[in-house]
């Protein structure tokens, strides 16, 4: 009887179709992706325009002298597939950004979707390239994995419409399954293989609410609660991340909890910090946890609708689509291990291998993952000064980081303020280490209005400063204020033009 019963249960894991996951998880890309260009088309012109902190032009003109003088040939569109090699003018980033919003409505509404997705995550990759720091981050390593294993999830049809929703292959839906695996392990695995104390010790979640880059005005109240939460917080964070992971493997019920524990955890790291689109992202590729008999019960249970019967596609329309699946899946499925593996330490000997990964890497596509592997412990922040005299300084306020102690903390998410988070990161370095700020004080001096377009006010709004310097402050969560800090050095020599 027993042994009935499990033949019947792994029939029935094996029969599951996928078909509701598939759908909504395209649409949700379309919005994220909408999201990503549209927050971008706002800033690329102060950050890789002609006159932004780090122009496109200089770095693209940059590539052209290198493969000129090493007589590269087409082989420079792999190096640097990027439309970038078209133009770099403002009028041009602002076209990409504006171009890859409109066609994420396209994917929303099930418009060619194949197509569609093809190009807009060329758009990003695109974008991802000339804007270097300001693009670097592991959402924007993220969203092009996963815009890139879509293209082979999307149905080849000119209208996708719920109706005729198909089960998406097999092979399609375990590279997001894997995708989401790696993410989740890997920020869990990397944590452990640091070493750092705070995580070993359980006291991790004591430092990162006040610590993050941009947090929320719940984040202040997340830093007041007792250590014993959170230290059993940080033990939960580990157990969602390297244990969760491993459930989908198992039956559906298993995998539905998998599902709430991970959608859990990042609704929580979205109510506390501001990281852009990354939480949405990780949801929604939690979605192939789910198959269309989930979908179907929660619908008729909700709002007494049935999920409907999912349609399958003609063998004949599905063929080319399949030799791709797996000729993709070959390829990037070994080259994912071995980044996977060594980035945990567990680095294989694969020769053939990483020839492959050293060959495709510029597409940022096939990624390894690991958030916070090294808790930061303090915050530091960069404020930076102008001044016509060299004695009296004004502070240039940022829109969303801390500056003003008695500002409380944005909600800025799913956008994402690049400038702000780049400051962030310099902090955690020193000025030598961030040549991109030097460019940035540049700016500053010649009163580019397209960096300054960046910032919520000019301080100097008669003439930009002679003077400019940044000056690095200790930032604490306080208790009358929102913030308190106080000053422990400089951060950048005053500089001039």
């Amino acid at each position: 009887m027993s042994s009935q019963s499990s033949r019947s249960s792994a029939g029935s894991r094996d029969s599951a179709t996928y078909a509701t996951a598939a759908w909504l998880f395209l649409r949700l890309l379309g919005v994220i992706y909408f999201t990503a260009f549209g927050s971008l088309a706002v800033q690329v012109v102060g950050l890789v325009g002609h006159d932004g902190i780090l122009p496109a032009r200089l770095y693209m003109d940059g590539a052209r002298a290198f493969v000129a003088s090493e007589g590269i040939g087409i082989d420079r569109y792999r190096l640097l597939p990027t439309l970038g090699w078209i133009s770099t003018g403002d009028a041009f980033l602002r076209a990409c950004c504006y171009a890859g919003a409109a066609l994420s409505i396209l994917l929303v509404v099930g418009v060619a979707p194949a197509v569609v997705l093809a190009v807009v995550w060329f758009d990003y990759l695109s974008l991802s390239i000339v804007c270097r720091e300001f693009l670097s981050y592991q959402w924007d390593a993220l969203l092009l994995e996963a815009g890139l294993i879509a293209v082979f999830l999307a149905p080849p049809v000119w209208r996708e419409r719920l109706v005729d929703r198909a089960d998406p292959p097999r092979v399609v839906r375990w590279l997001m399954t894997w995708l989401m695996f790696r993410l989740m392990v890997g920020s869990g695995a990397v944590k452990l293989a640091s070493g750092d104390p705070t995580w070993r010790s359980l006291t991790a979640m004591t430092f990162h609410y006040e610590t993050q880059p941009i947090p929320t005005p719940l984040a202040w109240y997340a830093h007041q609660l007792p250590l014993w939460f959170q230290k059993v917080s940080t033990a939960a964070v580990f157990a969602i991340e390297l244990i969760a992971p491993w459930f989908v493997l198992g039956p559906r019920r298993l995998r539905v909890i998998a599902f709430a524990l991970v959608a859990g955890l990042q609704s929580l790291v979205a109510l506390t910090g501001n990281y852009a689109f990354f939480n949405f992202l990780a949801v929604a590729l939690c979605l192939f946890l789910l198959d269309d008999r989930v979908f179907d019960r929660v619908l008729r249970r909700s709002a007494g609708l049935s999920a409907g019967r999912p349609r399958t596609r003609s063998p004949q329309m599905l063929a080319l689509r399949t030799v791709a699946v797996w000729l993709f899946a070959v390829i990037t499925v070994p080259v994912s291990l071995m980044m996977f593996t060594g980035s945990i330490g567990l680095a294989l000997p694969l020769p053939l291998v990483a020839e492959v990964a050293d060959f495709i890497s510029p597409f940022r596509s096939v990624n390894s993952y690991g958030l916070f592997a090294v808790m930061t412990t303090t915050r530091d922040e960069i404020v930076v000064e102008g001044s016509n005299d060299g004695e009296r300084w004004q502070p240039y306020e940022f829109p969303f980081k801390p500056g003003d102690v008695n500002r409380p903390p944005p909600w800025v998410a799913p956008h994402q303020p690049r400038l702000d988070w780049q400051m962030w990161f310099a902090a955690l370095a020193s000025y030598a280490d961030a040549p991109w700020f030097r460019n940035f004080c540049l700016r500053l001096l010649e009163g580019s209005p397209d960096v300054l377009a960046l910032m919520p006010r000019n301080p100097f709004p008669d003439g930009p400063p002679k003077y400019v310097r940044g000056v690095l402050y200790r930032y604490h969560f306080g208790k009358t204020a929102w913030w308190t800090r106080e000053q422990i050095g400089d951060y950048s020599p005053v500089m001039s033009k």
